[in-house]
């Protein structure tokens, strides 16, 4: 039985021009999405490839034990009975000492940060992002409370939100630059994890804020109410009865925030991270002074090796070792976080 001539095409499986068009464009997004997928792929695995060498050995302990355990130093190279040497500056200098004369007029080539370890950047990386991640959740889910459960919608607290939402879309440098005149200058904390830890605390708050007040809407009002009805005040019934089912969302966040505070360059080149520090922040006379002790970092350390220094076939083990390292420690800290994150929507659930 043949169809009515004045019925539609598409309703027997012929396309319409519409029908074209959606299928165009639902290509063109699936495209897309594996373009990017394809390209974090080729990053990934091209720094897992060349940076697991790195670290990974083909001998026992099978691990570079020096890289993880040792402070960057500088590589010394030169030529003895028409041997190829490599040394770090410490072993250089102690080898010099012994075979003083057999080291006149030896041709020696400096490499800098090309030898030793990275020890102090991974130490500084995780103290940077501990505090600065403390002290975002902190202030972020009290004011995510307050804008949730105790402010009444007005005028002002539009414009609050509002102002919220907008920061979270300035640079990370120009937080960099608030937090070097406000805490390094005028509060003369120096260059120190202090300064750190609140410059890039200040820099992830609006994600916190907003996705702290989203969970804690998300949970349903009969909670509220049943507390208050029974007797409870409204601060316990905010403690026990909607923040707890509230933090898997907070936690949400806390992990956004986490890669983004580890990955920062520009707010720790101003506020908190060295190029060079022989000492750890806990190796100072006195232990109040831990937090105004300024530290090294992953990502500076990163962007010194691959741009402010000369590039050689010696710097590549580094650029790539510290790279693979840096991504499994944010790795490790996010997912920490959403491990913490999934025992508690088992424990919290409605």
């Amino acid at each position: 039985m043949s169809a009515p001539t004045n019925t539609p095409s598409s309703l027997f499986g012929r396309p319409t021009l519409a029908k074209r068009v959606e299928q165009g464009v639902l290509w063109l997004l699936r495209l897309s999405t594996y373009f990017v997928l394809v390209c974090a792929a080729f990053i990934f695995i091209d720094i897992g490839w060349k940076g697991g060498s790195v670290i990974f050995k083909t001998s026992a302990p099978f691990i570079n034990v020096p890289f993880l355990t040792e402070a960057p130093e500088t590589l010394n190279v030169f030529v003895r009975d028409g041997q190829k040497i490599t040394m770090g500056d410490r072993a250089f200098r102690q080898y010099k000492a012994a075979h003083e004369q057999q080291m006149k007029g030896a041709k020696v080539e400096t490499y800098v940060y090309s030898a030793g370890g990275i020890f102090p950047n991974i130490v500084g990386t995780i103290l940077l992002v501990a505090g600065a991640i403390f002290i975002a959740l902190v202030l972020g889910v009290l004011s995510a409370i307050y804008l949730s459960e105790y402010a009444t919608d007005g005028a002002f607290i539009r414009f609050l939100r509002l102002s919220i939402v907008n920061l979270a879309g300035v640079p990370s440098i120009v937080y960099g630059l608030f937090g070097f005149g406000l805490f390094v200058i005028a509060l003369n904390f120096g260059v120190s994890l202090i300064a750190g830890w609140l410059t890039m605390a200040f820099m992830v708050l609006p994600i916190i804020i907003t996705a702290s007040e989203e969970a804690l809407k998300a949970v349903p009002k009969g909670y509220r109410e049943g507390s208050l009805a029974l007797g409870a005040t409204k601060f316990q019934t905010i403690m026990s009865n909607v923040l707890p089912y509230a933090l898997p969302g907070i936690l949400t966040s806390s992990v956004l925030s986490i890669a983004r505070v580890a990955g920062e360059t520009a707010p720790i080149m101003f506020t908190a991270a060295f190029v060079m520090r022989d000492e750890l922040p806990w190796q100072v006379q006195k232990w109040t002074d831990f937090i105004f002790q300024g530290v090294m970092a992953l990502p500076y350390h990163i962007y010194v090796v691959a741009s402010k220094i000369p590039q050689n076939e010696y710097t590549r083990d580094v650029q790539y070792g510290t790279a693979f390292v840096f991504l499994f420690t944010v790795a490790a800290i996010a997912m920490t976080a959403i491990l913490l994150r999934q025992r508690l929507r088992k424990k919290y659930q409605w």
